[in-house]
């Protein structure tokens, strides 16, 4: 056990792990590739349509994966910028910056479709609501990640003002998701829980395989754009010269 403990540690080095996301990044874009079109053909092609909205309802298939993602890589986003503030280790602030650009765009998807689902069920294309108030907030901590990290010139300083705006941000990821029970809102209560799940089957199957596959798509991406990270900050290495050349 000890030994695999220390085989897995050598990949906390920007160099090693650089060769790993190499490896993997081609298989999760090949899943994620896979399963969205399967879940795409499902979501229009096998799913019923909804008594109460319609075809409408279909933007579902890419709302909600959208939503979901945008919190949980803003959490996972978080971790790595807190590991990195404990353990001085670079590859963690590398990880957080490689996650907020696609956690960003989650959040923007989740409020254009949000709008587009709003506008036939509310007569609104936007509304303060809770939920998209919040969801708002969490684009503009995104974006203020992103803007924070550019503007420092030295990275391992902008890792730790950046690391330090992802936890003070991350309260912000349970308020979006208890938004609906906390205060009366008209964004509607989550379809499927630890309870079960509130659609038919078809329904279920094709949102399931649509946030697997955001799922792949979002570790494939981070895997590449961490690579290029990695090169970026380390380009005066021997072995990033080795890399290149």
């Amino acid at each position: 056990m000890k030994t695999r403990v220390i085989h897995w540690f050598k990949f906390a080095s920007p160099q090693n792990f650089y060769g790993l996301a190499g490896k993997l990044w081609p298989w999760f874009a090949a899943l994620a590739t896979v399963l969205t079109l399967v879940g795409l053909w499902i979501s229009f092609f096998v799913a019923p349509i909804d008594a109460q909205q319609g075809q409408g309802y279909r933007i579902i298939f890419v709302h909600v994966p959208a939503s979901q993602m945008s919190m949980f890589i803003y959490l996972v986003m978080a971790a790595w910028a807190g590991f990195g503030l404990a353990f001085n280790t670079r590859l963690s602030g590398m990880m957080a910056s490689a996650l907020a650009p696609t956690g960003a765009l989650f959040a923007f998807l989740s409020l254009v479709t949000g709008a587009l689902w709003g506008k036939p069920m509310w007569g609104a294309w936007w509304v303060w609501d809770a939920r998209l108030t919040s969801e708002l907030i969490l684009l503009f901590l995104y974006l203020g990640f992103l803007a924070l990290q550019a503007s420092i010139d030295d990275p391992r300083r902008a890792d730790k003002a950046c690391a330090i705006l992802a936890l003070v941000g991350a309260v912000n990821v349970p308020i979006i998701y208890f938004s609906v029970k906390w205060w009366n809102t008209l964004h509607q209560g989550a379809s499927v829980s630890m309870k079960g799940a509130s659609m038919a089957t078809p329904m279920l199957m094709g949102m399931l395989i649509m946030v697997l596959a955001f799922w792949m798509y979002t570790i494939a991406i981070a895997l590449v754009r961490v690579r290029t990270i990695i090169l970026d900050r380390e380009r005066h290495t021997d072995w990033v010269k080795h890399a290149v050349a």
